[in-house]
């Protein structure tokens, strides 16, 4: 394979913290991520190979699009997915030690490290360059941690690392997240700006403002094409979308954590948007989410065939990966 190339499928870090001496309203205004001050968030990005391209801050969040897909920071944990050739792992030994020395954080509640197999790892940079390295790298930090691969590993499998610990206090959070590839030709050639003028254009053409009507939306189109954009809805949750259009690789990912029962109609509306030839959901719950009283719930989608479907039982949270493929037509 030669020519050009680029790797869509992100590395995504999510790490949340606590703090042995919390109890004081003081020391609990100062647990917060958030007191972390930007330029040094920059510095650390740059180790990752990244650049912040625009900012802003919610009331309980602050949001980065980047060079390389997108950060999240909130009160007690970290968001940070890149894609292409960027060495993510370079920011966790500075991010914790910045979560010690600006929030007083000085424990790790839990660690989820995730990806997608790569189309092309010989082009990744060290720790990245196999599963087995990215989990050396993690254990050389983190005590107790545990490596999972779902789906084919001949095909295209799911890797995650994360702790064997239980998590202080109880875990209400879920997440969703569609992995798409092979997306229909038409509907990437939005992203190209020889076709479309502005990120503000192609998020209305493609419909990504309709996804969730009432979020602020912080959107980007590169030059020649890709796309990338994170969104914060009033009630506190996020989603973001991150799009590498060429035909020849194409990727689009979508992820949110917005409440359990919107997601069968957030992945009908997510398909009909981008109409991908195969796509993997992946859905965490923490202990107390109420996807864990439906993980049994068989998701089906016209059009496609599940070919995979696994459930994964970790210490605090429950795990639902899927893999569909679409009927020949």
């Amino acid at each position: 394979m030669t020519g050009h190339f680029f790797e869509g499928a992100e590395k995504l870090l999510e790490i949340w913290f606590q703090s042995s001496n919390n109890n004081s309203g003081t020391n609990k205004r100062n647990n917060d991520l958030r007191n972390i001050p930007r330029d040094l968030i920059e510095e650390v990005l740059n180790l990752v190979n990244c650049k912040v391209l625009k900012y802003a801050q919610s009331a309980t969040t602050d949001t980065y699009v980047l060079s390389e897909s997108s950060m999240f920071i909130f009160q007690s944990h970290f968001i940070l997915k890149t894609c292409g050739e960027t060495t993510l792992l370079h920011a966790v030994q500075p991010m914790l030690a910045l979560a010690r020395d600006y929030c007083e954080f000085d424990t790790v509640d839990q660690v989820f490290y995730s990806r997608r197999k790569f189309l092309r790892p010989e082009l990744q940079k060290a720790p990245h360059s196999s599963f087995d390295h990215e989990v050396a790298y993690l254990d050389s930090i983190f005590e107790g941690g545990c490596a999972y691969v779902l789906g084919r590993t001949n095909f295209d499998c799911w890797y995650l690392y994360t702790l064997d610990k239980t998590c202080a206090g109880t875990k209400s959070d879920q997440t969703l997240e569609i992995i798409m590839t092979e997306l229909d030709p038409e509907k990437m050639k939005i992203f190209y700006q020889e076709n479309t003028s502005s990120a503000a254009e192609a998020t209305k053409k493609a419909g990504i403002d309709k996804i969730f009507p009432n979020a602020k939306i912080f959107d980007y189109l590169f030059d020649p094409c890709g796309y990338s954009m994170n969104g914060l809805l009033p009630d506190g949750h996020y989603f973001t979308i991150h799009i590498t259009p060429e035909p020849d690789f194409s990727y689009v990912s979508f992820e949110t954590n917005a409440s359990y029962n919107q997601y069968q109609d957030i992945v009908h509306k997510i398909l009909k948007m981008f109409n991908p030839g195969k796509f993997t959901t992946t859905i965490f719950g923490g202990s107390a989410a109420t996807s864990l009283d439906s993980h049994r719930k068989i998701f089906q989608y016209s059009g496609y065939g599940r070919i995979d479907h696994q459930v994964v039982c970790l210490v605090d949270y429950d795990l639902i990966y899927s893999y569909y493929k679409k009927y020949p037509s």
